[in-house]
This record gives C-alpha cells, structure tokens and sequence, in this order.
C-alpha cells in the first residue's frame, strides 16, 4: 500500500518514511467507528485493553511532555513529577496538545510530531509482544513490538504508572 493510500494521517505516512518505517503503512488499520479512547480502540480491534499504547501530552513546569502508557492504566502525575525534576505537572489543554503534536487528542501518535518533545515510555508496554497506537487519526492505529515503538519515539523507560490503591 502506498502512502497516499493509507488510512493513516499523511504527516504520520511522512515520518514512516523519514524513520525507515515505511512498511508498516500497510499495517495500520482505520475503524469507522472512532478509536480516540482506549476503549474504543481495544473493542475495535479487538484485543486487551492494556495493548492500547496511549500517547498523553503533560506540561512539566509548562514544557510539554509525551508519555507512552499501556490503555489500562492511568498516568500517576507524581512519578512523572519527580522523574522529570519538575515543580509541578499537569494534563495538557488541547491547543498544546495540538501545537506540540500537530495532531488532535484522540489521533496523537508516539512519534513524528511537529516538535521535538521529551518522551517517557511506561514499562508495563513491554508485558506485550505487540501494541497498538494511534496512526494520527481518532480512526487509525498500528501495530508494533513495544520495545521498537518506544525506540523509535526516542523514549526512557520508567515506571509512571499510578498503582492500585
């Protein structure tokens, strides 16, 4: 499948490209049902929900960090906090979002963004042989081995992931 026949984002088709990737273009999926959530993606694709790689933008101290987290579990904000030496994190707001990524919430992908931007992988990703991530569309993903998504978004692995309480 060529680039422009993709179902993925062509600026995600792009950075396949630029990354040697190329071949998984034809690996991405698109769903006309929405994929935005990990939910939706886990039930459309249909595998567990912690095989979804969830790709969240944080602001640490107001810079804009991605962290890569399994679909199951949630960002513990305090871990990111203290991994980045940072005063105070919080969720970033859309427009960040979108400026950093150039993709909207629900679409972002772990890699090929408008700018460069820190990356935090959670470790529980690689209890998968593979996951699925967003291909810059709420209606497209990809599937790739967690140790080679997290390599390509240039991630450090950490542990961020809020624990059971």
């Amino acid at each position: 499948m060529s680039a422009t026949d993709s179902p993925a984002h062509p600026r995600f088709t792009a950075a396949l490209d630029e990354l040697g990737l190329a071949d998984l273009i034809g690996e991405v999926r698109r769903f006309p049902e929405a994929t935005r959530t990990a939910q939706e993606a886990a039930a459309a694709i249909g595998c567990e929900l912690s095989q979804i790689c969830k790709s969240l933008i944080f602001a640490a101290d107001g810079v804009p960090v991605l962290v890569l987290m399994d679909g199951a579990s949630r960002v513990d904000l305090e871990l990111v906090r203290w991994e980045l030496c940072a005063a105070k994190v919080t969720r970033a707001k859309a427009d960040v979002v979108r400026e950093t990524t150039g993709y909207a919430i629900g679409g972002v992908q772990p890699f090929g963004h408008a700018t460069k931007t820190r990356v935090l992988a959670d470790r529980s990703l690689l209890n998968h042989e593979v996951v699925w991530a967003a291909a810059g569309t709420p209606h497209a993903v990809f599937p790739m081995t967690p140790k080679d998504l997290i390599n390509h978004a240039n991630g450090t692995l950490v542990d961020v992931r809020e624990l059971a309480k």
